[in-house]
């Protein structure tokens, strides 16, 4: 691959891309909550620290993997923005019908409270956070999606190197956010009551990234 640097505007869209993924609550965000309310702030940005790693780990292991699929393969890049384009519209499909459980929960009187881990420290916070990313197939299919919106045919290692530093710092700094805003019951039930109108968020969000890659495709057909 060449040592050459892509607009900022490819790194913004995958960064975009990820950071709507990791702020909706799935196992690694309602982990990190729980080990906030249960265990401690310090526990719970260990957790934060062992998803930044995560994604990195992930980040490496799929963009190269691919790129090299992509110098193989070339006509790839049209099937996986098609598989891309499908994962968006299941992932926008799947945050709307939260979203709707949510509210409908919401308007029989129902407030589910997140879960407390207690007793775990900061290693053991992060260590956690890592074998629940690792093992999450909702991250593979993020990153499959990844690969299709990040240019990877065209990335050279000073890319590949900042889009994964930028996927670490990313999801790192929003788990500790997590962390820090959510120590407490009273704000993790509060994260709760909002999370339909997250999800709802997320779920537009999705569709419309859909409908851009679907465009995409059409042009190329």
């Amino acid at each position: 691959m060449p040592a050459t640097l892509l607009p900022p505007a490819a790194f913004l869209a995958a960064w975009a891309f990820l950071a709507m993924n990791v702020l909706t609550p799935g196992p690694n965000v309602l982990n990190t909550i729980a080990l906030a309310i249960g265990s401690g702030r310090r526990a719970a940005l260990g957790a934060a620290l062992g998803t930044g790693l995560s994604i990195t780990l992930w980040c490496l292991g799929m963009v190269l993997g691919v790129a090299a699929l992509l110098v193989t393969v070339p006509a790839t890049r049209l099937v996986m923005t098609l598989v891309a384009t499908g994962l968006l519209i299941w992932f926008a499909s799947r945050y709307l019908r939260r979203a709707a459980s949510g509210l409908a929960a919401r308007r029989r009187g129902e407030a589910p409270a997140p879960e407390a881990k207690r007793g775990l420290s900061a290693r053991a916070g992060m260590l956690r956070a890592m074998s629940i990313m690792l093992m999450n197939p909702k991250a593979l299919t993020t990153w499959l999606t990844m690969t299709a919106v990040f240019p990877v045919d065209r990335a050279g290692p000073w890319d590949v190197a900042i889009l994964c530093v930028g996927a670490c710092v990313v999801a790192g700094a929003i788990h500790a956010a997590y962390a820090v805003a959510f120590s407490t019951p009273a704000a993790g039930r509060a994260f709760m009551r909002a999370a339909p109108w997250i999800n709802l968020g997320v779920g537009l969000f999705f569709a419309g990234f859909a409908a851009t890659l679907a465009g995409t495709l059409l042009r190329h057909i």
